[in-house]
């Protein structure tokens, strides 16, 4: 190829051999323009948004397995749990909450971010999630207060 080892930084870039600045470090002409195309490039809002959507997905789908789970160890409990009846109902409000906003994530990802006709619904509904999200959290969180155990198995006494 003819390029030496020293000739290639690390991300890619050719380092010319004559280009030096007195110092021992190696420039190209056109490094302070890379750089400014690197720090003041355009973001495309639509793939950020579908990246960031697509994130909270999974995470819901995570809390969403970890309330199913929780759901089936109280059941198994049994009425007898003190806190049976509170617990089946906060885990169900949790559940139908993640689903809702399963379904609205996926209504902002359909959306087009780069028409302003619809910047207001959008604004509107990721208000919605984000309140969600929020209300989910605090739920959860009394879910984890009032504890969910995993029934313990009967012990067998020899005797």
């Amino acid at each position: 190829m003819g390029s030496t080892p020293d000739s290639h930084e690390m991300n890619g870039l050719t380092v010319g051999n004559g280009n030096s600045n007195g110092n021992g470090d190696a420039t190209p002409p056109d490094e302070a323009r890379r750089q400014w195309l690197r720090t003041h490039r355009q973001i495309n809002i639509n793939h950020y948004a579908n990246k960031k959507s697509a994130a909270e997905s999974m995470l819901d789908i995570a809390l969403l397995m970890a309330n199913a789970s929780q759901l089936k160890a109280v059941m198994e409990q049994g009425p007898s749990f003190s806190f049976y009846v509170p617990l089946i109902v906060l885990i169900s409000i949790s559940l139908a909450l993640q689903v809702g906003v399963g379904v609205l994530l996926i209504f902002l990802v359909k959306y087009d971010l780069n028409n302003p006709a619809k910047h207001a619904k959008l604004d509107f509904l990721n208000n919605l999630a984000t309140g969600l999200v929020f209300i989910i959290v605090v739920v959860n969180i009394f879910i984890t207060a009032f504890g969910v155990q995993k029934p313990s198995s009967p012990i067998e006494h020899k005797g």
